[in-house]
């Protein structure tokens, strides 16, 4: 008995974990949990991922649940905060596991979850990268819940008479497959890790010709605003810093690329100045020179 009543106190310890979410309102039926400009740890817990939901009139659509169970828990009692409503859908996009570890709580909830195709083929790991790098309380009543619908290229959603489109990538961008979702009524683009701002983005699964196309496809949408999966800025400005760090990347690379310069001097010389300040720089930039190098190299696209 003494043994049951030490284990409910343990796990009931787990569970007092909570998050200081605050929603940023976009536009008028739009808010965002925006997360910090860093990469998981134990003093963000996960915090690092934007979040959204939309009140679609009689029901919210999530776009990203975040990183656990708990900010996903937390992130819906700041919702019904704002309005009560239930949330008739989740959207991944895509399958980086800060963007939809919250599955878990929504599963409980009954909520249709759609995501990236990746995710059909996705395996359950021992450990996620977001478990081994937060802390045991943030990450509680956590599980590996992945989308009961994938979106293989392109999927139109009515809500209440709303308009949602999601759009799949189809090949590596930022991911091996990403996607987007845009809201006509509401001149609204929800980009995921497709725009990065705030911070240096990361090149490591994905393919820089391809992103810095989907980014002009993104810009080419009639849309007031903008949300990516990193970063405060949400307007149609939103996706500035991360079109110009791929393209001025791409250039700079191609260029050592084209003069012979080795990967291990390229690494050295492609330094790009405008970006030195911006959060992550000196952590990613070297590693998407990497990246981008094998890649121009090779002439992937």
């Amino acid at each position: 008995m003494k043994s049951l009543l030490m284990c409910m106190v343990f796990f009931h310890s787990l569970l007092s974990f909570e998050y200081t979410l605050e929603a940023k309102k976009v536009g008028a039926t739009t808010h965002c949990f925006i997360g910090l400009p860093e990469v998981m740890d134990k003093h963000n817990n996960g915090n690092m991922v934007n979040s959204c939901f939309v009140d679609m009139g009689t029901s919210y659509l999530v776009i990203d649940s975040g990183p656990t169970y708990l900010y996903a828990q937390n992130a819906y009692k700041k919702m019904k905060e704002i309005k009560e409503l239930p949330v008739s859908y989740v959207i991944n996009t895509h399958v980086h596991d800060d963007h939809w570890l919250g599955n878990s709580y929504y599963n409980e909830l009954g909520v249709k979850i759609l995501g990236s195709k990746q995710f059909e083929s996705l395996v359950k790991s021992e450990m996620t990268r977001m478990q081994k790098n937060i802390s045991k309380e943030a990450y509680a009543g956590t599980s590996e819940v992945f989308p009961n619908e994938f979106v293989n290229d392109k999927k139109v959603l009515m809500i209440n008479d709303m308009e949602v489109q999601i759009k799949s990538i189809n090949k590596k961008a930022h991911s091996n497959s990403d996607l987007f979702v845009y809201i006509p009524s509401i001149s609204t683009v929800f980009a995921g890790d497709l725009v990065f701002n705030e911070r240096i983005p990361s090149l490591r699964d994905g393919n820089i010709n391809t992103w810095i196309q989907v980014l002009d496809d993104i810009k080419s949408l009639d849309a007031e605003y903008i949300v990516g999966g990193h970063g405060a800025i949400t307007n149609m400005e939103s996706t500035d810093a991360t079109y110009k760090y791929l393209s001025e990347l791409k250039n700079k690379v191609a260029s050592l690329i084209e003069e012979g310069v080795e990967i291990d001097d390229a690494l050295n010389e492609a330094t790009m100045p405008y970006f030195q300040n911006f959060k992550l720089y000196e952590m990613m930039h070297r590693q998407n020179i990497e990246v981008a190098y094998r890649m121009l190299e090779w002439g992937d696209e």
